[in-house]
């Protein structure tokens, strides 16, 4: 697997580090690429929580193209100094904050802010992905009006979901993996 890079903005084309050894699933360039197409301008001055961070690369992405505030969390050590490390190789890091913590402990809490966005690309074939959007859907603070929840998974991992505070309203397939849309019904 190539190395993940910022694709545009202003970090464009700067490559990112990787997390050591093997408990991240970086999202391709290509997949990357994509989300951002279909989000279009719509991510300037907007707000991002990046649940299961890894490398970073998603939040770096939406900060290189204009975002005003990522929050990354992420349980792992390795992953949280990875991160860092990326927003300082790009020069991303005044407008983000780092915090390790476990995604769900952060979900339950009582909200800090809203986001416009929140990122959701936990550790494959465990559900973690459906217990944070569970727990999303229950403390709906976290939530704007407008807010898009995009999860990334594997095809396989998918299940529809019968939540009271968000819907599904968008499915992208790239290859073994699945970008899931959800926004807070109207």
């Amino acid at each position: 697997m190539s190395t993940p890079r910022v694709i545009a903005g202003k970090a464009r084309g700067i490559r990112l580090q990787d997390v050591p050894g093997d408990i991240t699933r970086p999202i391709t360039d290509m997949v990357k690429g994509a989300l951002f197409n279909i989000l279009g301008t719509e991510t300037e001055q907007t707000t991002w929580l990046d649940l299961f961070g890894g490398t970073g690369s998603v939040g770096i992405e939406a900060l290189s193209r204009g975002a005003s505030f990522v929050r990354f969390i992420d349980l792992n050590r390795p992953a949280i100094n990875t991160i860092r490390a990326n927003l300082e190789k790009t020069k991303l890091s005044n407008d983000a904050e780092v915090i390790q913590s476990d995604a769900f402990t952060l979900l339950n809490r009582r909200p800090d802010r809203t986001f416009d966005f929140i990122f959701i690309a936990p550790p494959q074939y465990k559900n973690l992905w459906l217990q944070a959007m569970q727990s999303l859907d229950a403390n709906p603070g976290w939530l704007q009006a407008d807010t898009w929840v995009i999860v990334q998974i594997d095809p396989i991992e998918y299940q529809k979901l019968t939540l009271n505070n968000l819907v599904e309203f968008e499915q992208r397939k790239y290859g073994n993996t699945l970008l899931v849309f959800y926004e807070r019904p109207r």
